[in-house]
């Protein structure tokens, strides 16, 4: 085996057709690391994944899905991301008032995540979480960034984009971005082959409900909000706008036009390992659904626009089986946040939890998730682990064999909860921050602590209608300790029965101030890196 190995290695250094083979070339992007002691012995580990890509391709006897270690090819990944999309608002998770077949099907060929939260409860804060693997604390994105804004992810970071072309794979995003408007921030600039969409939320635009009724209230006052663009690039600082002034009837088609799109992707890179990258602007306000869908759900406007994102995920996911390749492809489904509740018809539910968008309780940043990867996760499965979107980062990263980024992250690899019912959840502690750069809570897998800080609420008040909100009230909370496992709706304060939880999280809490800072307290944290900023120079978004 070694005498051929070594034969094999001096063809590929001496061949200029094996070492420009599109099979060898497309076989070396996925080689892994080897833990055969004679490889070790005899080379680098990449000169061990060299040789034995060499002999599958040769030789067949491990196909085109073979690598050193004799693991199967890396999967490619689809993450589809809703907006404002409340833990109960799908099927598997407990709405019942429309139906979801599509996410009840990925359910059960995949596994429910019931204790999965994002790192905020808004918007541009939790997508940068969510693409890089860290607190959007520690990267200076927080809140919700406007067409007026500067700033935008750093070119610092590197994103989950990034890491997946850094093994070969192919890149795309379809949908809302919100990580900054200008032509630096935007994806073909951070990791993105190709970017096809909203550069923020589909509700900053000139039929914001405020702004309307501001201008009917002064007919010749100047909008708020400029028109909302939609836009396309297929390369760094390069961007063409496609529309600069979308309008009802086109967010109508919008849903139906981003999958179509992904499918499209998928097709044309069947045969390459590849990333899509699906940020749905629904089921964010202002709701539209296409005509195929208006009135279908029998549950109002905002069941029709949930049956509608539930047919994306079933044409993505029939589109992966057509192909043969739905097998080792990781699908994944969640949300940026909780639902927004001043909507109230056009709002969805947060189910058993309390608040949510716009609070760090649990109804604000706990999510609906669901994953299926029929190689690898059991069907019809369920994990109740404490996990987030920031934790998607290092894992596919280990899944695809890329290198993370040597700044630190704060996700942790969750591959053994993929598949593992007997694994625990990698979270010591979860930082709980909220806009503007404040922490409002700490959790371990069964406690919560809540630090003093404003929240807003309903105070038990219903929502508006017809798309039009209601007005929170703002409410203060102290120093208190729930049980989530015995109180997941956060009812009861158990501070005083648990004083050594309290004094714990709370050392937690100085920890966390101390390295990513607290405005509440006044403190600046040691390890916050600043977010990208516009320079005189840099190209801006003119439309």
């Amino acid at each position: 085996m070694r005498r051929m190995l070594t034969i094999s290695m001096k063809m590929w250094l001496t061949d200029p057709l094996l070492r420009t083979h599109p099979m060898l070339l497309r076989l070396n992007v996925l080689g892994t690391r080897c833990d055969h002691a004679a490889f070790l012995q005899a080379a680098s580990c990449r000169v061990a994944s060299l040789c034995m890509t060499l002999i599958a391709g040769l030789f067949g006897s491990f196909g085109l899905t073979a690598t050193a270690g004799g693991a199967e090819t890396p999967p490619n990944v689809v993450l589809i991301f809703i907006d404002d999309m409340g833990y109960a608002d799908i099927g598997p998770f407990g709405a019942k008032d429309y139906p979801t077949p599509n996410l009840d099907r990925m359910a059960s060929q995949g596994r429910k995540f019931t204790d999965f939260v994002t790192s905020t409860a808004v918007c541009s804060a939790s997508r940068a979480a969510l693409l890089t693997g860290c607190y959007h604390q520690r990267i200076g994105i927080d809140g919700a960034l406007g067409p007026k804004s500067e700033v935008g992810i750093s070119d610092d970071e590197r994103t989950l984009a990034e890491l997946c072309r850094s093994r070969g794979y192919a890149t795309a995003c379809f949908g809302k971005w919100h990580l900054g408007h200008h032509p630096r921030f935007l994806p073909t600039s951070h990791g993105f082959d190709r970017y096809y969409g909203i550069p923020y939320s589909n509700d900053m635009w000139p039929l914001h409900p405020e702004n309307v009724a501001r201008m009917r209230r002064n007919p010749n006052a100047e909008s708020a909000w400029p028109p909302l663009p939609l836009l396309e690039s297929q390369a760094p600082g390069e961007v063409t706008v496609l529309n600069a002034d979308m309008q009802p009837a086109d967010q109508k088609r919008m849903t139906r036009d981003l999958t179509d799109r992904a499918v499209d992707f998928i097709r044309e890179h069947a045969a390459e390992p590849f990333f899509v990258y699906l940020p749905h602007p629904m089921v964010h306000v202002p709701l539209y659904v296409s005509e195929a869908f208006e009135g279908k759900s029998g549950a109002g406007l905002f069941g029709d626009v949930v049956m509608e994102v539930d047919w994306s995920v079933g044409k993505i996911l029939d589109t992966l089986d057509d192909l043969g390749i739905g097998d080792n492809t990781l699908v994944i489904f969640t949300s940026d946040n909780g639902p927004w509740l001043s909507y109230g018809d056009h709002a969805g539910s947060a189910g058993p939890f309390r608040e949510g968008k716009g609070t760090m309780f649990e109804g604000g940043y706990r999510v609906p998730a669901l994953m299926r990867w029929p190689a690898k996760i059991p069907a019809g499965t369920a994990c109740d682990q404490l996990c987030s979107t920031i934790d998607l980062v290092p894992t596919i990263a280990s899944l695809i064999g890329a290198e993370l980024p040597e700044h630190p992250i704060d996700g942790k690899d969750i591959t053994a909860l993929l598949h593992d019912d007997q694994a625990r959840s990698p979270h010591e502690y979860f930082y709980c921050f909220y806009t503007p750069s404040s922490l409002h809570a700490i959790r371990t897998p069964r406690w919560k602590l809540h630090v003093p800080h404003p929240y807003r609420t309903l105070s038990g008040r219903p929502g508006g209608s017809g798309g039009v909100p209601v007005p929170y009230d703002t409410s203060k909370i102290g120093l208190t300790l729930f049980d989530l496992d015995a109180d997941p709706g956060e009812t009861t304060d158990v501070a005083d029965r648990y004083p050594e939880v309290v004094a714990e999280l709370a050392a937690a809490a100085e920890r966390a101030r101390a390295e990513l800072g607290d405005r509440l307290t006044d403190r600046t944290g040691s390890d916050v890196r600043p977010p990208g900023r516009m320079g005189p120079d840099d190209a801006r978004l003119v439309w």
